[in-house]
């Protein structure tokens, strides 16, 4: 859920500059008018990594905004007169009226995710205040309140040099906290945990944004853009905007690098070495399905990518290696009038396999946030709603002991053009080929971004995207029965 936020954003201050004056103004005039026009509340929530440049951003949107319209609150350890009252109680009296906005530092997410690192509270009790936290931001959405939730990422490494560079800077090393120092030891705790609370409370009416923290220009322009992109969609919108949707990325991009970008496509294998190591792992499969412990499990791999990226010959590998009464494939096209008569999950839940069996699904659910996104086949409420609603159908795949592994294969522009023109000139590749095809590759950006967003808001602990470089088919062919045995073989262990 963290990986594009960890790829080294970068504004360099040229650009920076640049951009900071009309950013400015135009955050000014949204804030007057939401002054002026007082219909709803802004409550801006501020959590992640020590060290992201949490405290640095919020400093600057007072520079940048007027500061008499912002109340900042920081909710550390309860006072006696908030422990005499119920747990919400100090965030309600904090909240700030319409017309202004209110920043909460230490607000419920931290609180929780503090209790859980140090395990003062299970994960059941953890999953308990993350629902309760929902209802609050729903409730206070329908009340017209418009909600943004910010996590400031810094990866271990990042975050370990900058550890090492205050401690020596005698000038700064005053800027170390405590829990500076304690966050480096609970770091993968705390980030497994961050990612259990962004996967589960991220929903349209209060969406996460990951902001990595690396480069002060870059996260500045992000949240700035982010905010004000919001504010002028709500101010914007006729009526109350309790439901109107943010369409921002999870991880706001304003350098033009993409996830996919970041891909070593060059990989690839020798023909010998294929054969060989193909062999290797379709036995190796072959053994998993056959274990008795698959009994306890299910095993359900998803497969989606760009067309031409070799979706069909990769299945066919994988199926090479088993009985066919062990496995199906379902492959998802249209909906039919029956499918589009029921909810939007329904026409998956059909395919999912009882235990000891393995479904293979080409294509899948996330056409709703792909194809449907990009088509403008449903509404954006409907696609943003659809990442909360596939995190939630993974998770209750997963507490019923499905294996659950999930395949982006990507092509670069010019691999796909190179497939479409053999397609095109093979006789019995030619139905592989089709207008769509060509049409969708016009969307070429378009879907990149939505592949990105995809990852960012579905790739968890408990159901991880493995990004196949696809360019070489026999590579990608390898690395997709490796990673399935290796899920299986996880689970099979546990």
């Amino acid at each position: 859920m963290f990986e594009s936020a960890e790829i080294g954003h970068q504004i360099d201050k040229e650009s920076y500059e640049a951009a900071v004056p009309a950013l400015r103004e135009a955050l000014l005039e949204a804030q007057y008018e939401l002054r002026q026009q007082a219909r709803f509340p802004v409550l801006v929530l501020i959590s992640g990594i020590e060290g992201a440049g949490k405290g640095e951003t919020v400093k600057l949107l007072n520079e940048w905004m007027d500061p008499r319209l912002i109340e900042v609150s920081t909710f550390d350890q309860q006072t006696d007169e908030e422990l005499a009252r119920p747990p919400v109680w100090r965030y309600w009296r904090q909240l700030p009226p319409k017309g202004r906005i209110g920043i909460f530092f230490g607000n419920w997410y931290s609180q929780m995710l503090q209790a859980r690192v140090h395990e003062r509270i299970d994960d059941a009790r953890l999953d308990q205040a993350i629902d309760g936290a929902e209802r609050l931001e729903r409730m206070l959405s329908d009340e017209g309140a418009l909600i943004f939730k910010f996590w400031f990422h810094l990866s271990k490494k990042r975050m370990k040099e900058r550890l090492a560079l205050l401690k020596d800077d005698p000038l700064h090393s005053w800027r170390l906290s405590p829990l500076d120092w304690q966050q480096s030891k609970t770091y993968g705790k705390f980030v497994r945990y961050g990612e259990r609370v962004l996967r589960r409370s991220s929903r349209d009416f209060a969406p996460w944004y990951v902001i990595e923290g690396s480069d002060a220009n870059y996260r500045s322009l992000s949240v700035g853009r982010i905010l004000l992109d919001g504010l002028q969609a709500a101010l914007g919108h006729r009526g109350r905007p309790a439901h109107r949707p943010h369409a921002a990325p999870l991880v706001s991009s304003v350098d033009n690098r993409a996830l996919l970008d970041s891909l070593d496509m060059t990989q690839a294998l020798a023909k010998p070495d294929y054969q060989r190591l193909l062999i290797a792992e379709q036995a190796r499969l072959a053994l998993l399905m056959r274990d008795k412990r698959i009994r306890r499990h299910a095993l359900v791999a998803v497969f989606e990518g760009n067309d031409a990226a070799g979706k069909g010959s990769s299945i066919r590998r994988v199926a090479a290696a088993l009985d066919p009464r062990q496995y199906r494939i379902a492959q998802i096209a249209a909906p039919t009038e029956e499918e589009r008569a029921q909810p939007y999950l329904w026409r998956f839940w059909r395919h999912i396999p009882p235990r000891g069996k393995f479904t293979i699904f080409d294509r899948s659910w996330y056409g709703r946030v792909l194809v449907e996104r990009v088509e403008r086949l449903c509404s954006e409420a409907d696609w943003l709603r659809a990442y909360g609603e596939i995190n939630d159908f993974e998770e209750q795949l997963n507490d019923a002991g499905v294996v659950l592994v999930k395949f982006w294969l990507a092509i670069d522009r010019e691999t796909q053009l190179v497939r479409f023109k053999e397609r095109e000139a093979t006789p019995f590749k030619r139905f592989k080929i089709t207008e769509e095809d060509w049409r969708n590759r016009d969307k070429w950006e378009d879907y990149s971004d939505a592949v990105g967003d995809m990852v960012d808001r579905t790739s968890s602990e408990i159901a991880p995207w493995t990004l196949v470089e696809a360019n070489d088919k026999r590579f990608a062919r390898v690395k997709i029965l490796r990673t399935l045995n290796d899920a299986l073989e996880k689970a099979l262990r546990g």
